[in-house]
């Protein structure tokens, strides 16, 4: 596969036409179990008024899917010390994997909530734990590993990674 060329942003969906693309998406047979039914993430947080259906595109087209959720214990069964946002069901078409398109992406969606929600502190995601080029493309991207396991998925054990969206404060000298 030949490296990224295209400019990748992401666009919250809230056209027919994104809709459509996102429907269209596809992964491999052995990613399904990792990323759930595309058309049914879509649907379900189109339908949540917690959750934002997003768009990845790159050269006008849609390469990509994810799911925002901001309930508090949506992606690790708990609330946060920092206010967050959770990531869920990202994809990146099987057609477009590995030109770099998801480290961009990751980049453009940390931009993306910055701007859009400068209060949320944390982007979370789990990662089952057999799924190693997740793993390292989510390190790649930035996201740290707690070494916590949710042991809540439908899949097996999954780590629990944290993006810091805002610079953490200096610990405190005098504790």
């Amino acid at each position: 596969m030949s490296a990224v060329t295209a400019t990748v942003h992401v666009a919250r969906i809230e056209d027919d036409a994104s809709v459509r693309a996102v429907r269209g998406l596809r992964v491999a047979q052995d990613q399904y179990r990792f990323v759930g039914d595309i058309t049914f993430n879509l649907g379900d947080s189109l339908r949540d008024p917690m959750s934002e259906a997003m768009a990845v595109w790159a050269d006008g087209a849609v390469i990509g899917f994810y799911r925002l959720d901001f309930a508090p214990n949506a992606v690790a069964g708990r609330a946060f010390e920092r206010p967050s946002v959770g990531l869920r069901a990202f994809v990146i078409d099987q057609s477009q994997q590995g030109r770099g398109y998801g480290t961009q992406a990751m980049a453009a969606c940390c931009a993306d909530l910055r701007r859009r929600h400068p209060d949320r502190a944390l982007l979370v995601l789990t990662v089952n734990c057999s799924n190693l080029a997740a793993l390292a493309a989510y390190r790649k991207a930035g996201f740290v590993d707690t070494d916590e396991l949710y042991r809540g998925g439908s899949a097996g054990p999954q780590h629990l990674m944290l993006h810091h969206l805002q610079p953490q404060a200096p610990p405190d000298p005098e504790r």
